[in-house]
């Protein structure tokens, strides 16, 4: 008999308890129906007479200890994580070996939930809980392709798919016509051209050979400054690779004398800060990088001069 906690400690020894071959047992008519739905890759749940379904199923009701009905009902497969605990670092003896989550589980249907493993998709040893991890969260049952009767027939669950990310890319080329061709040309002069309309003697900016308010053909080279207004524009969050950083501003430029604006992004300024009829200016990429193209004007940066009215610029929204 050890005589000191020292000495207990030092005594202590590891114990096992074990069902040689496993604990067999008899699971009964509701059990047993559930188990074997299950290996058919089924989510089955028992209605009490109070009319609640149980999943998983008990051969009576915990409300009131009456025996369910026998009447069956199939529930999911989709289901709402009622609550969850996060498991960072998985043991040995853990269904999965990445970060999960332990959860109650209601499906669709049921009136109770079951405990199972979430499986978020995270793969780093001792990560944290995603942020989509919540309460609320849709999910799905993930089968295994090998099924025997056993609550472990689902592997896990996953959440339901709500967003994707398709690597998108479009290549194409584009022909100028005559009156474009001239417009770039002057853009990799550092000139920014537009035509006159005879009729409304609006200035068409970039160029198009006709007039898309009166339809007729324009033909009177008109040279615009650098400097306009921002009519109207939009914050983007999404990265651009022609932007300097996200979020970053596309906006609608009415250059000075044009009679349209132009779309081109708007940059040198917080985009929380940038507002309609605000003025601003081409700024030109280095004289060396120039080609036939819009990208000489890298964005439209402001420039200190008061805002324009709105007045004078809401017909050009």
């Amino acid at each position: 008999m050890p005589s000191s906690p020292n000495e207990l400690n030092s005594t202590a020894r590891t114990h096992l308890l074990e069902f040689p071959g496993g604990y067999t047992r008899s699971v009964g008519p509701v059990i047993g129906r559930f188990l074997s739905e299950l290996r058919d890759g089924r989510l089955m749940g028992v209605r009490t007479a109070a009319g609640r379904v149980l999943v998983p199923p008990t051969e009576y009701d915990p409300d009131n200890g009456a025996a369910v009905t026998g009447e069956w009902v199939e529930v999911g497969p989709v289901c709402t994580v009622e609550s969850w605990s996060w498991v960072p670092n998985p043991r040995r003896t853990h269904p999965l070996d990445r970060p999960f989550a332990w959860a109650l589980i209601r499906p669709d249907g049921a009136d109770t939930a079951l405990l199972h493993a979430l499986d978020m998709g995270v793969h780093e040893p001792g990560a944290g809980p995603p942020k989509q991890l919540r309460t609320g969260l849709r999910v799905r049952p993930r089968w295994r392709a090998e099924r025997s009767g056993h609550i472990g027939d689902i592997e896990c669950f996953r959440p339901e798919v709500t967003m994707i990310n398709a690597p998108t890319r479009l290549e194409y080329e584009l022909r100028p016509g005559k009156a474009l061709d001239r417009f770039l040309e002057g853009i990799s002069q550092g000139r920014i051209l537009g035509h006159r309309c005879p009729v409304c003697e609006q200035v068409i900016v970039p160029m198009k050979g006709l007039c898309p308010k009166d339809g007729v053909p324009t033909t009177e080279e008109v040279e615009l400054p650098g400097t306009g207004t921002v009519t109207t524009f939009a914050v983007n969050n999404i990265p651009d690779p022609r932007a300097p950083e996200v979020p970053f501003v596309s906006a609608y430029v009415l250059l000075d004398g044009a009679g349209m604006t132009m779309l081109a992004l708007v940059a040198g300024i917080p985009a929380d800060q940038v507002r309609m009829g605000m003025r601003v200016r081409a700024a030109w990429r280095p004289r060396e990088e120039w080609g036939r193209t819009m990208d000489n004007i890298r964005w439209f940066e402001p420039i200190d001069e008061p805002d324009v009215p709105f007045d004078q610029i809401k017909d050009y929204l």
